[in-house]
């Protein structure tokens, strides 16, 4: 028996440990000091067999000249203690595991004198530890009717042990002896072949063909699903094609139509600044009629005052053919005179003669300008009639110019209203031609929206037809009401707007002088 107690409880407790523990004693190199009946009996020696004999007599052959059990001794004599299992062998060779605790004693000056250890065996727990572990990896092949035989003393392990049996059991009734047909369509299934079942009405295989049913269906779901979007995308597609080709001949057409409005609110423009030019020169052509009636109006009153003159003159025309007659009469009489005086006359007479010939030259005179004036008279009254006419028809064309002024300005009128209205509406259709262009580029991006959606259509059919699954080949895609019909845009067909400017020349101004 070991002492190392100084008092008695301290011995009672070496005592109590020496009754339920194999211990042993080394030096720090190993060399057997002592041990005790436990020990002993436990590897079948005596203690003459064992004393002075070093500690790797009980490990193995192998063990012993590792470089692992050399540093084990070095660790124990430098102090630090191990606790752990561990595997030795008795005097018959038969391995017996042990749980020890190898603890060192010091001196007082802290050198290791001895090393003591206390031990258990467990070997009857390592045997039923080892059973478990073996059903386990049987348990792994599939292989749940099997039984832990071996016993132990130990009550935690041996309770393991019972709770693997129980388990064993549970699991074979449950699987029943079908484990190895489990992991067949398991299997199967790891294969994406999901139409094996397991002709067991075990409540696993039971659940296992549930889950295969479920993930059946799923999988015709899943491939119907594919086919109705691809059947959808292919349409959409389509559609979106339509839609792209539609949007870009309306951006198209509306461009074209921007530039014709364009072009017609610059014509409008034009005609609107020649409208205002009319009504200028209109207004200048309504001054000028003006001062032409006024100076109709002068030529009259001159026409008056030159029949005025013409009649003074025929007054005076007439004192001068009296005078003419009377100077004839007399120079009649002065004749006379001449002849009845014979001789001495006939100088008179000749000068007689001569004032006849000068009165009658003066008379002819007199009646060829009563003849000039009377002929002056009648075109100065012809000139007055003609200005008179000329009076009348400048008051027509002055009525008739601002007839047309008014005109003008209703019409100029009318024209800033268009051009406010083609303003707007070239700004609508501007607005609407950028808003159809991003229509335009929306279009295109669906259509890219479109062959994506089709392609994962077709790539969620190919991941169907890559598995197995029952109705697989029956699947088809769901009907669903799609028009397909749409709207063909008619294409706005564009006609060249031809500029309506009138150019207003100088001419227009004679034409209507010309109508008077």
């Amino acid at each position: 028996m070991f002492n190392f107690g100084k008092t008695e409880e301290e011995s009672a407790r070496l005592v109590a440990m020496d009754e339920n523990f194999a211990i042993i004693s080394f030096k720090p190199d190993g060399t057997i000091i002592h041990a005790n009946k436990n020990f002993l009996d436990a590897l079948g020696y005596s203690l003459s067999e064992v004393v002075g004999k070093h500690h790797r007599m009980f490990c193995d052959r192998n063990y012993i000249n590792t470089s692992e059990y050399e540093t084990f001794w070095k660790d124990l004599a430098n102090g630090k203690a191990y606790i752990g299992e561990f595997e030795r062998f008795d005097k018959n060779g038969k391995s017996i595991w042990i749980q020890a605790s190898y603890t060192t004693v010091k001196n007082s000056s802290g050198k290791v004198t001895r090393v003591v250890k206390f031990a258990q065996d467990i070997t009857s727990s390592k045997k039923v530890a080892n059973s478990v572990k073996e059903a386990i990896d049987l348990a792994k092949t599939g292989i749940f009717d099997q039984e832990i035989k071996d016993t132990t003393d130990n009550k935690g392990v041996e309770e393991l042990k019972n709770g693997v049996n129980e388990l064993f059991k549970i699991v074979s009734s449950k699987v029943a002896l079908d484990i190895n047909k489990v992991s067949k369509a398991l299997e199967s299934y790891q294969r994406l072949d999901f139409t094996h079942r397991i002709s067991d009405s075990g409540e696993i295989s039971t659940g296992i063909n549930n889950l295969a049913e479920i993930i059946n269906d799923m999988l015709v779901e899943n491939k119907s699903n594919g086919l109705t979007l691809d059947k959808s995308s292919n349409i959409l597609l389509t559609n979106v094609d339509k839609l792209n080709v539609s949007s870009t001949e309306a951006a198209s057409s509306l461009e074209e139509t921007a530039a014709a409005l364009e072009q017609i609110t610059s014509n409008i423009r034009n005609n609107t600044e020649n409208i205002h030019k009319m009504a200028s020169y209109s207004n200048s052509v309504t001054k000028s009629a003006s001062d032409g009636q006024n100076l109709a109006n002068q030529t009259t009153l001159a026409m008056d005052e030159i029949n005025a003159q013409v009649n003074l003159i025929n007054e005076s025309i007439i004192v001068i053919d009296q005078i003419a007659f009377q100077t004839n009469i007399l120079s009649l009489n002065a004749a006379v005179e001449a002849a009845t005086a014979g001789e001495a006359g006939k100088g008179f007479a000749v000068v007689a003669q001569e004032v006849r010939n000068l009165a009658s030259r003066s008379a002819e005179a007199a009646k060829e300008i009563k003849t000039i004036v009377e002929n002056a008279t009648k075109k100065a009254n012809d000139g007055k009639e003609i200005s008179n006419h000329m009076i009348e028809g400048y008051k027509e064309l002055n009525q008739n110019i601002t007839n047309t002024i008014n005109l003008i300005q209703d019409i100029e009128m009318s024209s800033k209203e268009q051009l406010s209205g083609i303003e707007q509406i070239n700004d609508a259709v501007n607005s609407l031609d950028a808003q159809t262009q991003q229509n335009a580029q929306i279009a295109s991006q669906t259509h890219d929206v479109a062959v994506l959606t089709d392609e994962i259509a077709k790539l969620v059919v190919s991941n169907a037809n890559a598995k197995e699954f029952i109705g697989k080949d029956n699947v088809k895609a769901k009907n669903i009401d799609i028009k397909t019909e749409t709207t063909n845009i008619k294409k706005v067909e564009s006609r060249p707007i031809k500029p309506a400017i009138k150019t207003i020349s100088s001419q227009s101004d004679n034409s209507e002088w010309e109508s008077f």
